[in-house]
Protein backbone atom coordinates (compact mmCIF):
# COMPACT_ATOMS: atom_id res chain seq x y z
CA UNK A 1 0.00 0.00 0.00
CA UNK A 2 1.50 3.69 -0.92
CA UNK A 3 1.68 6.43 1.09
CA UNK A 4 -1.29 8.19 -0.73
CA UNK A 5 -3.56 4.84 -0.40
CA UNK A 6 -2.71 4.52 3.32
CA UNK A 7 -3.29 8.30 4.11
CA UNK A 8 -6.59 7.86 1.86
CA UNK A 9 -7.35 4.79 4.30
CA UNK A 10 -6.64 6.74 7.46
CA UNK A 11 -9.99 8.81 6.42
CA UNK A 12 -12.91 7.40 8.19
CA UNK A 13 -15.96 8.47 9.01
CA UNK A 14 -18.36 7.87 11.92
CA UNK A 15 -20.93 5.01 10.80
CA UNK A 16 -22.70 1.78 11.93
CA UNK A 17 -20.56 -0.95 12.67
CA UNK A 18 -21.25 -4.29 11.05
CA UNK A 19 -22.82 -7.20 13.27
CA UNK A 20 -20.22 -9.62 12.03
CA UNK A 21 -16.63 -10.38 11.31
CA UNK A 22 -17.39 -11.36 7.02
CA UNK A 23 -19.39 -8.29 7.08
CA UNK A 24 -16.74 -5.89 8.78
CA UNK A 25 -14.04 -6.98 6.15
CA UNK A 26 -16.39 -6.37 2.95
CA UNK A 27 -16.78 -2.96 4.88
CA UNK A 28 -13.30 -2.37 4.48
CA UNK A 29 -12.13 -4.07 1.56
CA UNK A 30 -9.76 -1.17 0.61
CA UNK A 31 -7.71 -2.16 3.13
CA UNK A 32 -7.81 -5.80 3.47
CA UNK A 33 -5.62 -8.04 1.70
CA UNK A 34 -7.02 -11.32 -0.11
CA UNK A 35 -4.62 -13.78 -0.44
CA UNK A 36 -6.34 -16.30 -3.07
CA UNK A 37 -3.13 -18.48 -3.87
CA UNK A 38 -2.50 -21.61 -2.03
CA UNK A 39 -0.84 -21.00 0.71
CA UNK A 40 0.60 -24.08 3.71
CA UNK A 41 -0.76 -23.46 6.88
CA UNK A 42 3.08 -23.61 8.05
CA UNK A 43 4.06 -19.92 5.71
CA UNK A 44 0.73 -18.14 7.26
CA UNK A 45 2.34 -16.66 9.94
CA UNK A 46 5.44 -15.29 8.42
CA UNK A 47 3.47 -14.22 5.58
CA UNK A 48 1.00 -12.56 8.01
CA UNK A 49 3.62 -10.64 10.21
CA UNK A 50 4.70 -9.05 6.75
CA UNK A 51 1.25 -7.10 6.81
CA UNK A 52 0.65 -4.14 7.85
CA UNK A 53 -3.24 -3.80 7.64
CA UNK A 54 -5.82 -6.96 8.04
CA UNK A 55 -4.53 -10.33 5.47
CA UNK A 56 -7.90 -12.94 4.68
CA UNK A 57 -6.15 -16.54 3.65
CA UNK A 58 -8.81 -17.48 1.05
CA UNK A 59 -6.73 -20.77 0.27
CA UNK A 60 -5.18 -22.98 3.04
CA UNK A 61 -3.57 -26.35 1.33
CA UNK A 62 -3.88 -28.31 4.48
CA UNK A 63 -7.13 -26.64 5.52
CA UNK A 64 -10.10 -26.77 2.64
CA UNK A 65 -13.16 -25.15 3.70
CA UNK A 66 -11.40 -22.52 6.08
CA UNK A 67 -10.22 -19.09 6.02
CA UNK A 68 -8.18 -17.12 8.16
CA UNK A 69 -7.56 -13.73 8.70
CA UNK A 70 -5.29 -11.68 11.29
CA UNK A 71 -4.05 -7.87 11.89
CA UNK A 72 -7.40 -6.43 12.34
CA UNK A 73 -6.01 -4.08 14.91
CA UNK A 74 -1.99 -3.48 14.69
CA UNK A 75 -2.03 0.52 14.27
CA UNK A 76 -4.32 3.47 15.47
CA UNK A 77 -5.66 3.49 11.96
CA UNK A 78 -7.44 0.03 11.62
CA UNK A 79 -8.31 0.14 15.59
CA UNK A 80 -10.68 3.36 14.33
CA UNK A 81 -11.98 1.45 11.35
CA UNK A 82 -13.04 -1.19 14.34
CA UNK A 83 -15.40 1.42 16.48
CA UNK A 84 -16.13 3.50 12.99
CA UNK A 85 -14.62 6.72 13.81
CA UNK A 86 -11.70 8.98 12.27
CA UNK A 87 -8.15 8.05 13.35
CA UNK A 88 -8.23 11.06 15.67
CA UNK A 89 -11.24 10.43 17.19
CA UNK A 90 -10.41 6.66 18.54
CA UNK A 91 -9.00 7.25 21.79
CA UNK A 92 -11.29 9.85 22.91
CA UNK A 93 -14.23 7.87 22.09
CA UNK A 94 -12.77 4.42 23.52
CA UNK A 95 -12.32 6.20 26.44
CA UNK A 96 -15.68 8.19 26.67
CA UNK A 97 -17.66 4.55 25.96
CA UNK A 98 -15.40 2.96 28.48
CA UNK A 99 -16.95 5.15 31.14
CA UNK A 100 -20.65 4.23 30.12
CA UNK A 101 -22.58 1.95 31.46
CA UNK A 102 -23.13 -1.69 30.11
CA UNK A 103 -25.72 -2.24 27.62
CA UNK A 104 -26.39 -6.21 28.45
CA UNK A 105 -26.58 -8.86 26.45
CA UNK A 106 -29.60 -10.27 23.96
CA UNK A 107 -30.49 -14.16 24.38
CA UNK A 108 -31.67 -15.40 20.65
CA UNK A 109 -32.26 -19.39 20.17
CA UNK A 110 -29.96 -19.63 17.29
CA UNK A 111 -27.57 -17.69 14.74
CA UNK A 112 -25.30 -18.00 12.03
CA UNK A 113 -22.43 -20.02 14.25
CA UNK A 114 -25.22 -22.82 15.00
CA UNK A 115 -25.33 -23.93 10.91
CA UNK A 116 -23.10 -26.56 11.72
CA UNK A 117 -23.08 -28.60 15.23
CA UNK A 118 -20.11 -30.69 15.81
CA UNK A 119 -19.89 -33.32 18.86
CA UNK A 120 -18.59 -35.91 20.71
CA UNK A 121 -15.41 -37.65 18.95
CA UNK A 122 -16.36 -35.03 15.71
CA UNK A 123 -15.81 -31.98 18.00
CA UNK A 124 -12.15 -32.30 16.93
CA UNK A 125 -10.21 -29.09 17.04
CA UNK A 126 -6.92 -29.98 15.72
CA UNK A 127 -8.92 -29.97 11.87
CA UNK A 128 -8.92 -26.09 12.46
CA UNK A 129 -6.69 -23.82 10.74
CA UNK A 130 -4.54 -23.31 13.94
CA UNK A 131 -1.27 -22.39 12.92
CA UNK A 132 1.95 -23.00 14.90
CA UNK A 133 3.56 -19.66 15.41
CA UNK A 134 7.24 -19.89 15.69
CA UNK A 135 10.26 -21.94 15.08
CA UNK A 136 10.60 -23.68 18.73
CA UNK A 137 6.75 -24.29 19.00
CA UNK A 138 5.91 -28.18 18.06
CA UNK A 139 2.01 -27.60 18.39
CA UNK A 140 -0.51 -25.13 17.10
CA UNK A 141 -1.36 -22.28 19.68
CA UNK A 142 -4.71 -21.28 19.56
CA UNK A 143 -5.15 -17.37 20.52
CA UNK A 144 -8.68 -16.73 20.11
CA UNK A 145 -11.23 -14.61 22.44
CA UNK A 146 -12.27 -16.87 25.17
CA UNK A 147 -15.03 -16.65 27.66
CA UNK A 148 -15.92 -17.63 31.51
CA UNK A 149 -18.35 -16.43 33.87
CA UNK A 150 -18.68 -15.60 37.01
CA UNK A 151 -20.07 -18.23 39.16
CA UNK A 152 -20.72 -15.55 41.99
CA UNK A 153 -21.96 -12.74 40.03
CA UNK A 154 -22.75 -14.56 37.00
CA UNK A 155 -21.11 -11.61 34.73
CA UNK A 156 -18.96 -12.66 31.44
CA UNK A 157 -15.36 -12.40 31.76
CA UNK A 158 -12.86 -12.52 28.25
CA UNK A 159 -9.57 -12.96 27.20
CA UNK A 160 -7.38 -14.03 24.78
CA UNK A 161 -5.54 -17.30 27.16
CA UNK A 162 -3.37 -19.08 24.28
CA UNK A 163 -4.23 -22.30 24.26
CA UNK A 164 -1.95 -25.27 23.03
CA UNK A 165 -3.41 -27.55 20.58
CA UNK A 166 -2.67 -30.70 22.61
CA UNK A 167 -4.63 -33.05 20.53
CA UNK A 168 -7.99 -33.56 19.26
CA UNK A 169 -10.08 -33.00 21.87
CA UNK A 170 -8.02 -31.22 23.84
CA UNK A 171 -5.86 -28.08 25.00
CA UNK A 172 -3.11 -26.40 27.33
CA UNK A 173 -4.38 -22.76 28.69
CA UNK A 174 -2.50 -20.08 29.46
CA UNK A 175 -4.34 -18.14 32.03
CA UNK A 176 -2.12 -15.10 32.96
CA UNK A 177 -5.23 -12.79 33.58
CA UNK A 178 -6.11 -11.97 37.55
CA UNK A 179 -9.19 -11.87 36.88
CA UNK A 180 -9.49 -15.22 35.24
CA UNK A 181 -7.33 -16.63 37.95
CA UNK A 182 -9.76 -14.43 40.39
CA UNK A 183 -12.75 -16.82 38.81
CA UNK A 184 -11.12 -20.32 38.37
CA UNK A 185 -10.40 -19.94 42.24
CA UNK A 186 -13.88 -19.01 43.10
CA UNK A 187 -15.04 -22.41 41.19
CA UNK A 188 -12.46 -24.30 43.39
CA UNK A 189 -13.43 -22.75 46.53
CA UNK A 190 -17.32 -23.82 45.47
CA UNK A 191 -15.89 -27.45 45.04
CA UNK A 192 -16.14 -27.64 41.27
CA UNK A 193 -13.74 -29.46 39.42
CA UNK A 194 -14.59 -28.53 36.16
CA UNK A 195 -15.51 -25.04 34.38
CA UNK A 196 -16.88 -23.92 31.28
CA UNK A 197 -15.00 -21.91 28.88
CA UNK A 198 -15.62 -21.09 25.15
CA UNK A 199 -13.22 -20.54 22.56
CA UNK A 200 -15.07 -17.61 20.18
CA UNK A 201 -13.47 -17.19 16.37
CA UNK A 202 -14.04 -14.55 14.04
CA UNK A 203 -15.76 -11.72 15.75
CA UNK A 204 -15.65 -7.97 15.09
CA UNK A 205 -12.99 -5.57 16.31
CA UNK A 206 -15.11 -4.52 18.84
CA UNK A 207 -15.39 -7.63 20.51
CA UNK A 208 -12.04 -7.81 21.00
CA UNK A 209 -10.82 -4.72 21.97
CA UNK A 210 -13.53 -4.83 24.47
CA UNK A 211 -12.64 -8.24 26.01
CA UNK A 212 -9.46 -6.89 26.83
CA UNK A 213 -10.06 -4.48 29.63
CA UNK A 214 -8.59 -5.00 32.54
CA UNK A 215 -9.67 -3.03 35.52
CA UNK A 216 -12.03 -2.85 38.40
CA UNK A 217 -14.93 -3.92 37.29
CA UNK A 218 -15.64 -7.67 38.27
CA UNK A 219 -18.36 -6.43 40.82
CA UNK A 220 -20.37 -4.09 38.39
CA UNK A 221 -20.28 -6.10 35.09
CA UNK A 222 -17.97 -8.72 32.98
CA UNK A 223 -16.25 -7.44 29.57
CA UNK A 224 -18.94 -9.07 27.21
CA UNK A 225 -22.00 -7.19 28.83
CA UNK A 226 -19.96 -3.59 27.87
CA UNK A 227 -19.73 -5.02 23.99
CA UNK A 228 -22.65 -3.30 23.08
CA UNK A 229 -21.41 -0.63 24.39
CA UNK A 230 -18.72 0.46 22.46
CA UNK A 231 -20.43 -0.85 19.60
CA UNK A 232 -23.44 0.56 19.89
CA UNK A 233 -25.53 -2.08 19.17
CA UNK A 234 -27.24 -5.46 20.69
CA UNK A 235 -25.15 -8.13 21.23
CA UNK A 236 -27.24 -11.39 20.56
CA UNK A 237 -25.89 -14.19 22.15
CA UNK A 238 -27.01 -18.62 21.93
CA UNK A 239 -26.71 -20.74 24.05
CA UNK A 240 -23.61 -23.48 23.81
CA UNK A 241 -24.66 -26.74 23.42
CA UNK A 242 -22.64 -28.98 25.91
CA UNK A 243 -22.21 -26.15 28.43
CA UNK A 244 -24.03 -23.85 30.70
CA UNK A 245 -22.99 -20.36 28.65
CA UNK A 246 -24.20 -18.50 25.83
CA UNK A 247 -21.66 -17.24 23.09
CA UNK A 248 -21.62 -14.68 19.80
CA UNK A 249 -24.60 -15.34 17.70
CA UNK A 250 -22.58 -13.86 14.81
CA UNK A 251 -19.01 -15.87 15.55
CA UNK A 252 -17.47 -17.87 12.84
CA UNK A 253 -16.70 -20.52 14.93
CA UNK A 254 -17.00 -21.35 18.54
CA UNK A 255 -14.94 -23.97 20.67
CA UNK A 256 -16.78 -25.25 23.96
CA UNK A 257 -15.00 -26.93 26.95
CA UNK A 258 -14.19 -27.70 29.95
CA UNK A 259 -10.95 -26.59 32.33
CA UNK A 260 -9.64 -29.18 34.47
CA UNK A 261 -9.63 -26.85 37.76
CA UNK A 262 -7.96 -29.66 39.70
CA UNK A 263 -4.79 -30.63 37.72
CA UNK A 264 -1.59 -29.02 36.17
CA UNK A 265 0.39 -30.32 33.16
CA UNK A 266 3.66 -29.49 31.25
CA UNK A 267 3.21 -27.57 28.73
CA UNK A 268 6.43 -26.48 27.25
CA UNK A 269 6.99 -22.76 26.01
CA UNK A 270 5.32 -20.35 23.72
CA UNK A 271 5.82 -17.08 22.55
CA UNK A 272 5.92 -13.88 25.05
CA UNK A 273 4.38 -10.54 24.21
CA UNK A 274 7.56 -9.46 24.46
CA UNK A 275 8.37 -11.74 21.59
CA UNK A 276 11.22 -13.94 23.87
CA UNK A 277 10.50 -17.78 24.99
CA UNK A 278 9.44 -16.36 28.41
CA UNK A 279 8.33 -18.48 30.51
CA UNK A 280 10.53 -21.52 29.08
CA UNK A 281 8.34 -23.46 30.66
CA UNK A 282 4.72 -23.65 31.61
CA UNK A 283 2.44 -25.49 33.74
CA UNK A 284 -0.98 -25.21 32.41
CA UNK A 285 -4.59 -26.43 33.24
CA UNK A 286 -6.08 -28.50 30.87
CA UNK A 287 -8.93 -28.06 29.00
CA UNK A 288 -11.29 -30.94 26.99
CA UNK A 289 -13.20 -29.78 24.18
CA UNK A 290 -16.87 -30.66 24.14
CA UNK A 291 -18.68 -29.27 21.14
CA UNK A 292 -17.84 -27.22 17.84
CA UNK A 293 -20.30 -24.67 16.36
CA UNK A 294 -19.24 -22.92 13.47
CA UNK A 295 -20.94 -21.24 10.28
CA UNK A 296 -21.31 -23.15 7.18
CA UNK A 297 -20.32 -21.23 4.33
CA UNK A 298 -16.37 -21.24 4.54
CA UNK A 299 -15.96 -19.76 8.15
CA UNK A 300 -13.12 -17.47 9.15
CA UNK A 301 -10.74 -18.80 11.75
CA UNK A 302 -9.28 -15.61 13.79
CA UNK A 303 -5.77 -15.80 14.05
CA UNK A 304 -3.53 -13.56 15.98
CA UNK A 305 0.41 -14.39 14.76
CA UNK A 306 2.43 -14.20 17.94
CA UNK A 307 5.28 -12.37 16.02
CA UNK A 308 7.27 -10.40 15.80
CA UNK A 309 4.78 -6.92 15.41
CA UNK A 310 1.32 -7.75 15.44
CA UNK A 311 -2.10 -7.88 16.98
CA UNK A 312 -0.57 -9.86 19.39
CA UNK A 313 1.11 -7.12 21.32
CA UNK A 314 -1.47 -4.51 20.55
CA UNK A 315 -4.55 -5.61 20.88
CA UNK A 316 -4.23 -6.63 25.32
CA UNK A 317 -3.27 -3.13 25.23
CA UNK A 318 -6.07 -0.77 23.77
CA UNK A 319 -8.30 -0.34 26.58
CA UNK A 320 -5.57 0.24 28.55
CA UNK A 321 -4.74 3.59 26.72
CA UNK A 322 -8.12 4.40 27.07
CA UNK A 323 -8.30 4.10 31.04
CA UNK A 324 -4.77 6.15 30.97
CA UNK A 325 -6.81 8.72 28.98
CA UNK A 326 -9.30 9.18 31.29
CA UNK A 327 -6.64 9.19 34.54
CA UNK A 328 -4.39 11.65 32.94
CA UNK A 329 -7.26 13.97 31.36
CA UNK A 330 -8.55 13.95 35.30
CA UNK A 331 -5.15 15.83 36.43
CA UNK A 332 -5.47 18.61 33.87
CA UNK A 333 -3.26 17.85 31.27
CA UNK A 334 -4.67 18.14 27.65
CA UNK A 335 -4.29 14.35 26.27
CA UNK A 336 -3.44 13.90 22.58
CA UNK A 337 -2.26 10.24 22.45
CA UNK A 338 -1.60 7.15 24.90
CA UNK A 339 0.45 4.05 23.11
CA UNK A 340 1.84 0.97 23.88
CA UNK A 341 3.82 0.69 20.79
CA UNK A 342 4.62 -2.57 19.14
CA UNK A 343 8.41 -2.11 19.13
CA UNK A 344 8.02 -1.38 23.11
CA UNK A 345 8.02 -5.20 23.34
CA UNK A 346 5.07 -4.89 25.42
CA UNK A 347 6.25 -2.94 28.45
CA UNK A 348 6.99 0.52 27.36
CA UNK A 349 3.85 3.60 26.71
CA UNK A 350 4.07 6.93 25.29
CA UNK A 351 2.28 9.52 26.54
CA UNK A 352 1.61 12.47 23.97
CA UNK A 353 0.54 15.30 26.39
CA UNK A 354 0.51 19.23 26.70
CA UNK A 355 1.25 20.98 30.24
CA UNK A 356 -0.24 23.97 31.76
CA UNK A 357 3.09 24.05 34.25
CA UNK A 358 5.79 22.49 35.59
CA UNK A 359 5.08 19.14 38.06
CA UNK A 360 2.17 17.90 35.31
CA UNK A 361 4.55 15.49 33.48
CA UNK A 362 6.31 13.75 36.24
CA UNK A 363 2.54 13.69 37.78
CA UNK A 364 1.91 11.93 34.78
CA UNK A 365 5.17 10.16 34.15
CA UNK A 366 4.46 8.32 37.63
CA UNK A 367 0.90 7.91 37.67
CA UNK A 368 1.15 5.79 34.59
CA UNK A 369 4.30 3.87 35.69
CA UNK A 370 1.99 2.91 38.99
CA UNK A 371 -1.01 1.78 36.60
CA UNK A 372 -2.50 -1.89 37.85
CA UNK A 373 -0.77 -3.20 34.81
CA UNK A 374 2.90 -4.86 34.35
CA UNK A 375 3.58 -3.35 31.36
CA UNK A 376 4.57 0.12 31.93
CA UNK A 377 8.46 -0.51 33.17
CA UNK A 378 9.51 2.48 30.46
CA UNK A 379 6.99 5.46 29.98
CA UNK A 380 7.94 8.50 27.79
CA UNK A 381 6.20 11.56 27.59
CA UNK A 382 6.32 13.61 24.40
CA UNK A 383 5.01 16.91 23.12
CA UNK A 384 2.37 16.82 20.21
CA UNK A 385 4.56 17.88 17.79
CA UNK A 386 6.62 14.47 18.03
CA UNK A 387 5.27 11.71 15.90
CA UNK A 388 4.11 9.42 18.04
CA UNK A 389 3.86 6.63 15.37
CA UNK A 390 7.45 7.25 14.40
CA UNK A 391 10.28 5.28 16.42
CA UNK A 392 12.94 7.55 15.27
CA UNK A 393 11.32 10.59 16.43
CA UNK A 394 10.60 9.13 19.85
CA UNK A 395 14.50 8.50 20.18
CA UNK A 396 15.08 12.60 18.76
CA UNK A 397 12.85 13.69 21.67
CA UNK A 398 14.55 11.85 24.21
CA UNK A 399 18.13 12.70 22.61
CA UNK A 400 17.36 16.18 22.59
CA UNK A 401 14.32 17.56 24.76
CA UNK A 402 15.25 14.88 28.18
CA UNK A 403 18.46 16.00 30.20
CA UNK A 404 18.88 12.60 32.35
CA UNK A 405 19.83 14.66 35.09
CA UNK A 406 16.49 16.49 35.79
CA UNK A 407 14.01 14.47 33.45
CA UNK A 408 14.12 10.79 34.34
CA UNK A 409 12.19 9.29 37.19
CA UNK A 410 13.13 6.02 38.51
CA UNK A 411 11.87 3.30 40.73
CA UNK A 412 13.03 0.28 42.21
CA UNK A 413 11.75 -3.32 42.99
CA UNK A 414 8.30 -2.82 41.41
CA UNK A 415 6.18 -5.70 39.79
CA UNK A 416 7.98 -6.64 36.52
CA UNK A 417 6.27 -8.64 33.66
CA UNK A 418 6.91 -12.51 33.89
CA UNK A 419 7.88 -11.87 30.06
CA UNK A 420 10.83 -9.40 30.46
CA UNK A 421 14.67 -11.34 30.70
CA UNK A 422 15.67 -8.20 32.32
CA UNK A 423 13.18 -8.76 35.32
CA UNK A 424 14.35 -10.70 38.41
CA UNK A 425 12.74 -13.89 38.99
CA UNK A 426 10.93 -14.47 42.21
CA UNK A 427 11.76 -17.52 43.93
CA UNK A 428 9.40 -19.90 44.89
CA UNK A 429 7.19 -17.66 42.78
CA UNK A 430 8.39 -17.83 39.64
CA UNK A 431 7.08 -16.98 37.32
CA UNK A 432 6.38 -13.45 38.71
CA UNK A 433 9.27 -11.33 38.65
CA UNK A 434 10.67 -7.81 39.84
CA UNK A 435 12.15 -5.15 38.01
CA UNK A 436 12.61 -1.34 38.19
CA UNK A 437 10.97 1.43 36.40
CA UNK A 438 11.61 4.36 34.20
CA UNK A 439 9.54 7.68 33.21
CA UNK A 440 11.19 10.09 30.53
CA UNK A 441 9.94 13.62 30.44
CA UNK A 442 10.82 14.41 26.37
CA UNK A 443 8.72 16.99 26.32
CA UNK A 444 9.63 20.36 25.52
CA UNK A 445 9.79 22.31 28.88
CA UNK A 446 8.94 25.82 30.04
CA UNK A 447 12.95 26.08 30.35
CA UNK A 448 13.75 25.70 26.86
CA UNK A 449 13.92 27.96 24.37
CA UNK A 450 10.99 26.71 21.57
CA UNK A 451 12.97 28.14 18.62
CA UNK A 452 15.78 25.86 19.70
CA UNK A 453 13.43 23.46 18.06
CA UNK A 454 12.68 24.17 14.87
CA UNK A 455 14.16 21.66 12.57
CA UNK A 456 15.37 22.15 8.86
CA UNK A 457 13.95 21.19 5.93
CA UNK A 458 14.95 21.35 2.19
CA UNK A 459 12.60 23.97 0.16
CA UNK A 460 9.47 23.02 -1.05
CA UNK A 461 9.14 19.94 1.45
CA UNK A 462 6.27 18.45 0.80
CA UNK A 463 5.14 20.27 -2.06
CA UNK A 464 6.75 17.75 -4.76
CA UNK A 465 6.53 14.15 -4.62
CA UNK A 466 9.46 11.97 -5.41
CA UNK A 467 6.68 9.45 -6.60
CA UNK A 468 6.08 12.02 -9.53
CA UNK A 469 9.15 11.98 -11.26
CA UNK A 470 10.13 8.09 -11.24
Amino acid sequence: MSTTELNAARESHNRPLDKDLRGYLETNADIVTPITKPVKINYIGALTAQSETPILFENIIEKPGYRLCDILVKHRHLQARGLGVPENEYLPTLAKQLRMPPRGLVDVKTGPVKEVILTGKDADWSKLPAPIHSGRETQPYVTAMNIIRDPETGFYNSCHAGTIVAGPHVGHISFVTSHSNIIMRKYRDMGAKKMPIAFCFGVPPGYEIMSNYSGLHMDLWGEMEMVGTIMDQDIEMVPCETIDLTVPAVAEIVVEGMVDLESMFDAGTAVAPTMYYLPKSQRLPQVKITAITMRGDRPIYRNHQTCPDTDHQTLPRLCHEAILYNRLTEIGLKVHDVRFPTWGSAVSCIIQVDAPREGFVNDALMQTMGAPWINTKLVIAVSPDTDINNPGEIYKAIATRADPDRDIIIVGNTRGSPYDPSARPLSPDEPWRVVGKMGIDATIKSRHDVTDFEEAFPKHWGEVSLEDYI
